[in-house]
């Protein structure tokens, strides 16, 4: 009885499962400011995974004859001091740039996902240890720390360490992301658990991690992916901001913030070295932003009543 019990419940999870992800799309393809920004970003991922069909130069080939050429048919965005295709560098940049925010989101979610899970699930002293380093993690300040981790990961002179890769910037960022998706997961989990399916898999003898795998993280993924996509913008602005300060991935390697380190001299004699990379930031973390929101109004419709 228990079984069939569980059985029709689950069905009915089910079914209201595919009404929501089909609520979730019609509310998210009304947003058309929504729809824009991931336009754009679809598109600029696109542009920057076909680079090589995009461009016919490389992203570190020298023509010293052509230093600071204008924007031209022959060359879109101009060159920069080493006669570089600033296009070529834009695109092949872009790679690096959207890897390291993807990569750092995958971390900072799986960590605050776990974190969250088990947080909201055991509540009592373990909620309470695993609360307290997260707010520890939110009081230290968070360039600080990534200029003195990636410093120190780099000293270990390990292969995929080295200046030239962008591993450890990934990796610092996601570990210093994860406090507000652990809160996030946490609060969904907290709710969950008293679910009357949750109850039904206790019953019938399901483990623990059964339970969280299995029916509270389906049910917690809509606040893991809000914060994945809001995420996102942050983790691009802050590779962006390391690479600008000398801290991120190295040249020749481009970036879009390396790519603005030291340009400040060039602005009134070259401004578009300066002018499309960071252009290319303003647009991608704009349209991140508006994705995200936009999803979230879609997931949660309350919101767009509580604003």
């Amino acid at each position: 009885m228990v079984d069939s019990a569980l059985h029709a419940t689950h069905n009915e999870d089910v079914r209201e499962h595919r009404s929501l992800v089909a609520n979730v799309w019609r509310r998210f393809s009304r947003n058309k400011i929504g729809l824009a920004g991931t336009a754009i970003f679809l598109m600029i991922a696109a542009a920057v995974i076909a680079a090589p069909l995009l461009t016919p130069y490389t992203p570190t080939e020298l023509n010293l004859l052509n230093r600071f050429q204008p924007p031209s048919r022959e060359h879109w965005m101009g060159t920069d001091d080493l006669g570089r295709d600033i296009w070529t560098r834009v695109l092949y940049g872009g790679r690096i740039s959207l890897t390291v925010g993807l990569l750092s989101v995958l971390v900072s979610i799986s960590v605050g996902t776990l974190v969250g899970l088990v947080s909201g699930y055991y509540g009592g002293w373990i909620d309470s240890i695993l609360m307290r380093i997260a707010d520890v993690f939110l009081s230290v300040p968070r360039l600080f720390v990534l200029i003195v981790l990636i410093t120190l990961l780099r000293a270990w002179d390990l292969p995929w360490l080295r200046p030239g890769t962008f591993a450890p910037i990934a990796l610092v960022i996601g570990c210093l992301s994860w406090m507000g998706v652990s809160r996030l997961i946490r609060a969904s989990a907290l709710e969950q658990r008293g679910r009357e399916y949750t109850l039904a898999a206790r019953v019938i003898g399901a483990s623990d991690a059964r339970i969280l795998l299995l029916h509270i993280l389906p049910n917690a993924a809509s606040s893991a992916i809000v914060a994945a996509t809001l995420g996102l913008a942050g983790a691009i602005i802050s590779e962006s901001g390391l690479s600008y300060l000398g801290f991120g991935v190295q040249l020749p390697t481009p970036t879009w913030g390396n790519m603005l380190s030291g340009t400040q001299n060039q602005m009134t004699t070259a401004p578009w070295t300066a002018i499309f990379p960071g252009l290319m930031i303003f647009i991608i973390v704009v349209a991140v932003n508006y994705m995200g929101d936009s999803l979230r109004d879609a997931l949660d419709p309350h919101h767009v009543e509580k604003r």
